[in-house]
């Protein structure tokens, strides 16, 4: 295939690596640019055309050309918008197509869906576990009154947006609004203090959220999982991803000051978004620009040995406390939009093969292990998934808990035994996002986990969602504004604790009682949405609320999904 596919193949990617989601789901989603004009015949097309007639075509400005045309012909996105993605992205992207083998119904499936063509990248490969058994598995014991509960703040999802602009057109005719530029679509001002429309966060508000939590409580330790910068892929730079790395670090450790924060690598974080090389790739194309800098920043955080595998590929390990260990996975070598893993889908970076170990010297140690992340498995590339529930499953009793965050959303992955996929045996939880995008209130979670003694077992006792209510926060310019406390899992949901049992539990009882699942709902869009979820989309969600690794329709055949997956929410992130 010639450079040009690759870049062709930008074009057919970039709605998902906005995030923006394709179909439309209301009035927000209403976008009026993207692949949903164009038909899968026409796709498949336009990539064997472009393919051919410029084959022997090498010089990337004359393919960029090419790809603006086609991306303002097919009103992809408004022109200005087409010009400047195509000049961002078309390096990386034609630089890992040309090192790449793929078939333009591989690209069409990507794009439009299975109906058009079978995507996934490459057959299943498997990592290998030590031959060392498995120990045995006892039912988790609940800690004795009074026990110490360490409090974990976590945070995702930031996305600061430099050019938010209160008053400025909170929904408009790019794909990010609320920003000094947007082209109004209508009267529609944003707030000061972040705005339900298709926006990011001013820096104001996130200050806010940090001033809010270093007066609120005492905090063990922060996890932060990512997605620093705004939505507007299209302007964004290695300079500019730079300054939002430095400047939200600055303000962690402004309000946080002692308390020990541990950092995972989101998806936004690169320029172009999405563009995570493998570490066989050198020189100017790889991340190692980020990677050194983020090593810099949360130097006073990690200690060297895990500052030395984050300059390498991002991810990292280090003991946080007696009997606790931390595991901060790089999950942008799961992901679907990461177009450089067209080069190397197997085990990139050799991170999962490198997390057995990890686990194995844990396991031989009497570890408990705390598995932080931005993008939950259950998204993730079919074969890294599976393979990843395998580890879940093999090392159970030392993953003590997940934590991951990038669908904006409030949700949880279960896993299951693999031999009977009925006895639930970890959860990986999900928290919602700090920033609005799309149609969001701001937020944040903490988590109650069983504490610093002798023989804890380290797992989630409860956790607490906090928001601002904008509605409220936006009529009150002149006040502080009021972070609350939307809910505590355990008390709204009527759960005894928060084992993996306790979770699938609270599936079935979604299932049977539909007033506790709208509540969900509800929760589940932090305090903020409009429609009601019923038939295919409660299904929907509860298969994947089940499903804690990609593709998979086995536990949910009591469930009527009319032969469809479970629909995992598009990035937002």
């Amino acid at each position: 295939m010639s450079p040009t596919g690759g870049l062709f193949l930008l074009l057919l990617v970039w709605p998902y690596s906005t995030g923006l989601p394709v179909s439309s789901q209301g009035p927000l989603m209403d976008l009026r640019y993207g692949w949903s004009n164009v038909t899968c015949t026409t796709c498949k097309a336009l990539v064997t055309a472009l393919d051919i007639s410029l084959q022997v075509e090498s010089n990337m400005d004359l393919v960029a050309e090419v790809a603006v045309k086609v991306c303002r012909t097919l009103h992809l996105a408004e022109s200005g918008i087409c010009q400047q993605v195509v000049q961002l992205f078309k390096r990386d992207v034609i630089t890992s197509w040309v090192l790449s083998v793929l078939r333009p119904s591989e690209i069409c499936g990507l794009l439009l869906g299975t109906d058009c063509g079978h995507w996934d990248i490459g057959s299943d490969w498997n990592i290998t576990l030590p031959p060392v058994p498995k120990p045995p598995v006892y039912p988790p014991v609940p800690p004795q009154p009074g026990a110490p509960v360490s409090r974990v703040l976590f945070l995702t999802d930031i996305h600061w947006d430099h050019g938010y602009s209160p008053g400025a057109p909170a929904i408009c005719k790019e794909p990010l609004c609320c920003r000094n530029h947007s082209t109004s679509t209508g009267q529609n001002p944003s707030g000061y203090w972040g705005d339900y429309g298709i926006c990011d966060l001013p820096l104001h508000t996130i200050e806010s959220l940090l001033r809010h939590v270093a007066t609120s409580g005492r905090f063990d330790r922060v996890y932060w999982t990512g997605d620093i910068p705004a939505h507007n892929v299209w302007e964004q730079t290695r300079a500019r991803q730079l300054d939002a790395l430095r400047t939200i670090t600055g303000l962690i450790r402004k309000y946080l000051g002692p308390v020990p924060v541990y950092p995972a690598v989101g998806n936004h974080e690169s320029a172009p978004v999405n563009s995570f090389p493998p570490p066989s790739v050198f020189g100017n194309l790889s991340n190692s620009w980020l990677y050194h800098a983020m090593a810099q920043e949360w130097e006073g955080w990690l200690p060297a040995p895990a500052l030395q595998t984050l300059r390498t590929a991002g991810f990292y390990t280090t003991r946080i406390a007696p009997g606790l260990r931390l595991v901060s996975l790089n999950m942008n070598f799961c992901a679907v939009e990461n177009f450089w893993l067209m080069i190397n889908y197997t085990d990139p970076a050799g991170q999962l093969q490198w997390l057995v170990g990890v686990l194995q010297d844990a396991e031989n140690n009497h570890e408990k292990v705390h598995i932080i992340g931005h993008i939950p498995p259950g998204h993730c590339l079919r074969s890294w998934s599976w393979n990843y529930y395998r580890i879940v499953n093999r090392y159970e009793g030392t993953i003590a808990a997940q934590f991951f965050g990038h669908t904006h959303l409030d949700e949880f992955e279960i896993f299951y035994d693999e031999e009977t996929l009925s006895r639930p045996l970890s959860v990986a939880f999900i928290a919602p996002s700090v920033t609005t995008f799309i149609g969001l209130n701001p937020g944040f979670r903490v988590y109650q986990v069983d504490g610093e003694y002798p023989g804890s077992s380290h797992v989630v006792l409860d956790h607490e969602t906090y928001i601002l209510n904008l509605t409220e926060a936006n009529k009150e310019l002149n006040k502080t504004p009021t972070w609350s406390l939307l809910y505590s899992a355990l008390s709204t949901y009527g759960m005894k604790s928060a084992y993996p049992s306790d979770w699938d539990e609270l599936v079935q009882r979604f299932l049977q009682d539909d007033r506790l699942f709208q509540t969900f709902w509800f929760l589940h869009h932090k305090g903020h949405v409009d429609e009601v979820c019923q038939d295919l989309c409660k299904t929907s969600l509860l298969c994947a609320l089940r499903t804690g690794r990609s593709y998979d329709l086995q536990l949910c055949k009591d469930l009527d999904l009319h032969g469809k997956p479970p629909q995992k929410r598009k990035s937002l992130c």
